[in-house]
């Protein structure tokens, strides 16, 4: 008979669950934003993405999860770069729940992958190459190895590494998991404003 799961993972996975949720519904209202401002039609946008318009109008709504090679396709199409497409969805927001404009201009010059699929790490790297993003894409395998990089500790010592402007995590890593490890950088005070999206899709990415 299966273990009953206790009322610790249950409210874990219901933050995790609701964390995503708010992240897939902030990215829609940044595409839409965007496209607004192009002053462009979902279908139109469908056609520059090679995406069809009822899948962008669910994006758009928060109400499909979306590979991180769409996100690209959509960011390219949308003439903006990757990681400032992140970091408006999970920067602050403003009155009524409108997302703060002015973080539209807030570069992101570092990411950091936390991912430990060799085969979905790749396929993430393709995507940010086909999209012709600038921005550097860092990889590293688990939790333990993110934090030495986070904090310039163990192998990433001498010398430090830049600090990544933006997390993409994995939630199901090896020996710490995803929900640890954002307990962590979230409880020091030189990680806690660093944005993290959580990739729970990306497994299925194609090679």
């Amino acid at each position: 008979m299966p273990e009953k799961p206790n009322k610790t993972d249950v409210v874990k996975r219901h933050h995790a669950l609701r964390a995503d949720t708010d992240v897939l519904t902030r990215l829609g209202a940044v595409f839409r934003a965007c496209r607004h401002q192009l002053k462009i039609s979902q279908e139109e946008l469908g056609g520059r993405a090679d995406v069809h318009r009822t899948y962008i109008a669910d994006i758009e709504r928060g109400a499909r999860n979306v590979t991180l090679r769409t996100v690209a396709k959509l960011a390219n199409a949308l003439q903006i770069s990757i990681g400032q497409l992140f970091a408006r969805a999970t920067g602050p927001s403003g009155p009524a729940g409108q997302l703060d404009t002015k973080s539209a201009h807030r570069e992101v010059t570092e990411i950091l992958l936390v991912e430990h699929n060799v085969a979905a790490a790749a396929a993430t790297a393709r995507a940010f190459k086909r999209a012709k993003l600038a921005s550097p894409l860092r990889i590293v395998r688990d939790g333990e190895a993110a934090l030495d990089f986070l904090f310039g500790t163990g192998q990433y010592a001498h010398p430090k590494p830049a600090r990544p402007n933006l997390i993409l995590l994995v939630p199901d890593l090896p020996r710490m998991s995803g929900l640890e490890f954002l307990r962590l950088i979230n409880d020091d005070e030189r990680t806690r404003d660093i944005p993290v999206v959580i990739l729970t899709v990306l497994h299925r990415l194609p090679r």
